[in-house]
């Protein structure tokens, strides 16, 4: 038997300690520290006998380091593979969350289905007939997915040894646990050292893993938080239940930029890519409607144009209501009492309501202008006339703000049908043979007056 040790861990944040605490002195958190027994020898459960040893690092120059290109493989799935940065890169260890019952069992199965390389898809939550039904759904004829049910990470290696997969997929990384930590699955110790085996197999025989997690009532990963720096992409799947549509984000990424998004439509089938958002995020209302504006975002590399509603009706109850849905109610409060000062408009006694249609959330200051020019059409129950969208940031002063990449968010405008578009005239427009009417505005009032004029 080998020598064990306890130890006490914070299972928030997976803070250490030598003796129980009622509070973890990290996180704050209350009543988060257990004692688990740990394991005193290293130990590891992988040893890659088909790899040569490798030699031992020596220090080089800046200049003598190669910068050639590293080979990504392609995961046939565009929206995945723009969020990875251009695809799954050798070696790399890639962890997906995202509230139960989102699609991350999903979107990963459908990758590996559709695949054309070995692809070994470990499931600790399913049994191999429910895999088979979600799979005949999805892509019923697959020769080069395996799956595997099993949550002992030695006997997962033990069949990743025999089968020598190109791909590895582990669902989820909290159902995993090895002999060599003596604490239940999903504890700290347990996700810790699996991670860490996981890991380990990745680098040596340069295998892409892609793990699952769960996530706590807050929207965090479950598990110790040096989980996150322990892989080298965090990717965070989002959408409501409500709706069909889901978000792929990436919140870290070594090998590529954090800005990218990936927008998909749950379907009856599995996930289908939809690479013109724009056409889900705005309403094909031929009536015109008050209250309504389209706004010409960007998350990432990509121009989205979407839609902004408001309502603005006097408050019956004395206080006045700000709601907002997908947008930062600061902000609006912020909008509002802006319109009130600078431009006169009295809106202190009504109710605002706002709401981003689609059920996305954006954050992008350029929105501003569409937020006001849809409060006001509320407000004086006049329609913005049909083809018509906003991309600037509104300041303290009044003053229209300009944003950057607005040259790529006129054309994305131009591309979809718009006829014309509000932006600051601060902005520099290198756009030659445009053939949207681009209107520079510097105060609110010019927005005012040329649109309910």
């Amino acid at each position: 038997m080998a020598k064990t040790k306890t130890a006490f861990f914070c299972q928030n944040c997976g803070t250490q300690y030598a003796k129980w605490v009622g509070q973890c002195s990290a996180c704050k958190e209350w009543n988060t520290v257990v004692e688990e027994v740990v394991q005193k020898e290293e130990k590891t459960s992988w040893k890659a006998s088909t790899t040569p040893l490798k030699k031992i690092a020596k220090p080089l120059r800046v200049n003598e380091i190669s910068t050639d290109k590293e080979l990504r493989l392609n995961t046939f799935d565009l929206e995945f593979n723009r969020v990875l940065g251009g695809g799954l890169v050798p070696g790399a260890l890639v962890l997906l969350g995202g509230e139960p019952g989102v699609g991350k069992s999903t979107l990963l199965l459908q990758i590996a289905l559709k695949l054309p390389y070995k692809t070994l898809y470990v499931s600790g939550e399913e049994s191999q007939k429910q895999i088979k039904m979600r799979a005949d759904r999805i892509h019923p004829n697959s020769e080069t997915c395996f799956i595997l049910t099993e949550t002992k990470t030695q006997n997962i290696f033990k069949q990743i040894e025999s089968t020598e997969p190109d791909i590895v997929v582990i669902d989820s990384i909290q159902t995993l646990h090895s002999d060599y930590i003596e604490s239940a699955a999903g504890s700290i110790s347990q996700i810790r050292e699996c991670t860490a085996e996981l890991i380990k197999f990745a680098k040596e025989t340069n295998t892409p893993v892609i793990l699952i997690g769960h996530i706590t009532k807050d929207g965090s990963i479950a598990g110790p938080k040096i989980l996150e720096h322990m892989v080298d992409t965090v990717l965070q799947f989002e959408g409501d239940r409500n709706y069909v549509y889901r978000i792929l984000r990436s919140l870290k990424n070594r090998f590529g930029s954090t800005a990218e998004l990936g927008i998909y439509e749950m379907q009856g089938s599995g996930l289908r890519q939809v690479n013109n958002p724009s056409e889900i995020l705005i309403s094909k209302n031929d009536e015109g409607l008050s209250g309504t504006a389209i706004a010409s975002t960007v998350e990432g590399m990509r121009p989205l144009m979407i839609e902004i509603q408001a309502l603005v009706s006097t408050a019956v109850y004395g206080t006045p209501q700000r709601s907002t849905t997908g947008y930062n109610a600061k902000r609006l409060n912020m909008l509002l009492a802006v319109l009130e000062k600078r431009a006169g408009f009295k809106l202190g006694a009504k109710d605002v309501f706002l709401n981003i249609t689609g059920g996305i959330s954006v954050d992008d200051p350029a929105i501003d202008l569409a937020v006001i020019a849809a409060i006001l059409s509320s407000n004086e129950d006049i329609p913005i006339e049909k083809g018509v969208c906003f991309a600037a940031e509104v300041g303290l002063a009044g003053e229209i703000r300009p944003v950057q990449r607005v040259d790529q968010r006129i054309s994305e405008a131009e591309k979809l049908g718009f006829t014309s578009i509000y932006v600051s005239k601060n902005n520099k427009i290198t756009l030659k043979n445009s053939k949207i009417e681009v209107h520079l505005v510097a105060k609110i009032e010019d927005m005012v007056s040329t649109l309910f004029g």
